[in-house]
């Protein structure tokens, strides 16, 4: 079956003023995402890596070009309305896994869930079976002091896919891990998005990971290219 785009980002700019100079991030940068493709973002610090994740993640407009998630294009959207779709289509994973410390890995689950206004029932229900998938329902209960670093940051993609968005953006999702942990996550990571369909862009330093996924792009001169 035929992968569509889900996520495009056609001649891209972002500018940043600096003092009485203005800084050029991204110029006329072009970038597509299909369904059930895990690509690698890898590019040195400085170079626009966070503001393209930050872009396609509809948390900035660029200041020229245009984003489509399915098809829309998003610049124009009302706030309300990019709100919705960053929080009903794109989930997000850091490298800090930033769960509420509060709650049980479950719960940090169904919080997102609970905020789109699924009942609590089908909430749990849906956390329960992103946890067991993650092969960590067994610490259910747990917070996430009780929780190793790999396992904090498997909920914490569990979380970011409870909504069952159309693509994951990533940003070093592995930094803080061990590599035998964090071969670990990524196995668990690309199982998921093999088996849902999901598109997944991925920020990473890590070139073994990297090796791993779809396809590979850095940025140059502002540009996003192939590897």
């Amino acid at each position: 079956m035929a992968r569509k785009t889900v996520l495009q980002l056609s001649g891209v700019e972002r500018h940043y003023g600096q003092g009485e100079t203005t800084l050029s991030i991204l110029k006329g940068a072009d970038f597509d995402l299909k369904t059930g493709e895990i690509v690698a973002l890898v590019a040195p610090s400085g170079t626009g890596k966070s503001t393209l994740l930050h872009l396609a993640g509809l948390l900035e407009h660029p200041d020229a070009g245009e984003v489509f998630l399915a098809g829309q294009a998003c610049n124009g959207l009302p706030d309300a309305e990019r709100t919705a779709m960053r929080r009903n289509q794109i989930g997000f994973v850091y490298q800090f896994h930033h769960l509420l410390p509060e709650f049980s890995a479950v719960e940090n689950i169904m919080m997102p869930q609970l905020i789109a206004g699924l009942s609590k029932a089908e909430a749990k229900e849906r956390a329960s079976q992103l946890l067991d998938y993650m092969r960590i329902g067994h610490r259910a209960e747990h917070r996430p002091s009780e929780l190793s670093g790999g396992e904090q940051q498997r909920v914490a993609i569990a979380r970011a896919v409870a909504n069952a968005p159309r693509v994951l953006l990533a940003d070093e999702p592995t930094g803080n891990l061990d590599p035998k942990t964090a071969s670990y996550v990524f196995d668990a990571l690309e199982a998921l998005v093999r088996q849902s369909g999901l598109a997944a862009l991925i920020a990473t330093h890590n070139h073994d990971l990297a090796s791993r996924m779809d396809r590979r792009v850095t940025i140059e001169g502002g540009k996003v290219v192939e590897m």
